[in-house]
């Protein structure tokens, strides 16, 4: 047929897309296909050259797991429902991601649902959305005491595991925050000159926040400082504004611990309305390291913490649970001090 510009081309369709096998992914790393294969189902005993050889492979070709092959193979489901709560927060967001990060390497899936505190039957209801679909096991991350309690009298009817920072009174011992993190904040503050605090505490019923409060309390005793007042928050930046801000006096402190770099913002604008110039007057500190805390005016003093190693431990021990072999041992990075400029040393008299 000849149309008026002449013969019609033949048409020119894209070669299908074909998705890449471990047999790619090993041919690219320079590997065997047997250690992408061990690599994909979490073995140890891998080399870490070999391990970021196999990373950038499947990085580079977009290597997914075939999932429903896989399923039918083994027989068993490769997808884990995640409840958690809260994900505006940066703990609770970054546990998930990290847990999610971890399922995706061992060749899970890790369906997310968010539930509404305020609901009664949120769990019952979220756990009906699961398990519409068959599911290999359940991770419940619980920062409240109430989703604590909740999660540990639920029946998962596959294998669970609930996570929860352990609350350092009750468990009798001390976390790395509260061993060294904190302390260290307090240090470099002293170190400046301050001796006497306030602190911005978050939710009593959330441990992290008992946690931090009974941190900064021990490491303001130890080290013959004074503990000039601990207000309330609730992890909120404008939370913490109003504390202050609704204070008739302000307590006598040249330098305030907020319990995340949240209320930390909250604290130094509300301080600055009430006259005081942050750092010269008064230091602001924080916790987290948010990716904004650096781009705070002036930028923030605070402890960085490894969230998402946790959330990969509660993964991992949760696929030990499913897959029936041992724990693996509790890998987290220490909390970093972060030195910024708002914290400046103690004024004169």
């Amino acid at each position: 047929m000849v149309n008026a510009t002449g013969p019609l081309e033949p048409s020119i369709r894209p070669a299908p897309f074909k998705a890449a096998t471990i047999y790619d992914v090993a041919q690219a790393a320079g590997v065997s296909h047997q250690t992408v294969s061990r690599f994909l189902k979490g073995f140890d005993g891998i080399r870490p050259e070999t391990r970021q050889k196999v990373t950038r492979a499947l990085d580079e070709l977009g290597y997914r797991p075939n999932l429903t092959a896989r399923s039918l193979k083994s027989g068993r489901s490769h997808r884990i429902g995640a409840l958690t709560h809260d994900i505006s927060l940066v703990g609770p967001i970054r546990i998930a991601e990290g847990a999610s990060a971890a399922a995706r390497e061992a060749g899970y899936v890790l369906d997310l649902v968010s539930l509404d505190v305020h609901n009664p039957r949120a769990i019952e209801e979220s756990l009906e959305l699961l398990t519409q679909h068959e599911l290999a096991g359940v991770l419940a991350l619980a920062s409240t005491d109430e989703m604590r309690r909740a999660f540990e009298t639920t029946n998962f009817r596959v294998p669970a595991y609930v996570y929860s920072e352990a609350d350092d009174a009750a468990a009798g011992h001390r976390s790395d925050l509260a061993e060294n993190g904190i302390p260290a904040l307090i240090g470099h503050l002293a170190g400046l000159g301050h001796r006497s605090f306030a602190h911005i505490a978050g939710p009593e019923n959330w441990s992290p926040s008992r946690n931090r409060l009974l941190a900064y309390q021990t490491a303001v005793e130890h080290q013959g400082l004074r503990s000039a007042g601990v207000l309330f928050g609730d992890w909120s930046a404008k939370s913490a504004y109003q504390a202050i801000s609704e204070l008739r006096e302000l307590p006598p402190a040249t330098a305030y611990l907020a319990s995340n770099d949240q209320m930390a913002l909250g604290a130094m604008l509300a301080l600055k309305e009430r006259g005081l110039r942050v750092p010269q007057d008064v230091s602001v500190v924080g916790i987290d390291d948010i990716p904004e805390a650096a781009y705070f005016d002036p930028p923030l003093t605070t402890l960085r913490l490894d969230f998402e190693s946790r959330g990969r431990q509660s993964l991992n021990t949760l696929l030990a649970r499913i897959e029936r072999t041992e724990q693996p041992p509790l890998d987290i990075t220490p909390a970093e001090l972060v030195i910024r400029r708002s914290s400046g040393p103690a004024p004169a008299g």
